[in-house]
């Protein structure tokens, strides 16, 4: 049985590492065209990945050098690759879209904070005393401690049995209804 040497250089390994952390800290710039060229690099990045791993390079890429039990190779990473390029086509499709349109608007593609965004973070700052539990400060008492207090306090409750708060004639709290709907009759 022969094995196939299946192998990739280390040239072609760092290739793939640059192209990937170029294209990522390209991702993280604000201008649209920065953004534009990551997705370009990640999208080669996975190309060239794909590619490594479809099989020996120098041969065929369908017969290659296989020995006589296996003539066909490996077809997939070659669809992989079709679809990640159909795939990074179009989003530097949209992504130039976007940086054209932002020029059109702006006179440049620079993606700016949201104001909203800021406002929203500014109100909840401003707010965080409001929101803190203002019972829970000098508590030792974890959450788990808590919630088993509390289900011991409903189970206290529900000593009687089930509940007869909704049966005809009686309100929630036990007390007789006054309303005109507590006879049948006198419904609609």
């Amino acid at each position: 049985m022969t094995v196939l040497e299946n192998t990739p250089s280390a040239v072609l390994v760092l290739a793939i590492g640059v192209l990937f952390a170029t294209g990522v800290y390209l991702l993280l710039e604000r201008p649209l065209t920065r953004v534009l060229l990551g997705f370009v690099l990640i999208g080669n990045g996975v190309n060239l990945m794909l590619l490594v791993m479809g099989g020996r390079s120098g041969a065929s890429p369908i017969v290659g050098n296989a020995p006589e039990g296996v003539r066909m190779s490996d077809p997939l990473a070659q669809a992989m690759v079709l679809t990640s390029i159909v795939i990074t086509l179009a989003l530097v499709a949209f992504v130039l879209a976007m940086a054209y349109r932002s020029w059109q608007l702006h006179g440049h593609d620079e993606v700016a904070d949201d104001v909203e965004d800021r406002r929203v973070a500014r109100h909840a700052a401003l707010n965080a005393p409001a929101f803190e539990d203002a019972d829970a400060g000098g508590l030792d008492q974890t959450l788990d401690e808590e919630a088993a207090d509390v289900h011991d306090d409903v189970d206290d409750s529900d000593d009687d049995g089930p509940s007869r708060s909704h049966d005809r004639g009686h309100h929630r709290h036990g007390e007789a209804r006054t309303d005109a709907r507590t006879d049948p009759e006198e419904r609609p």
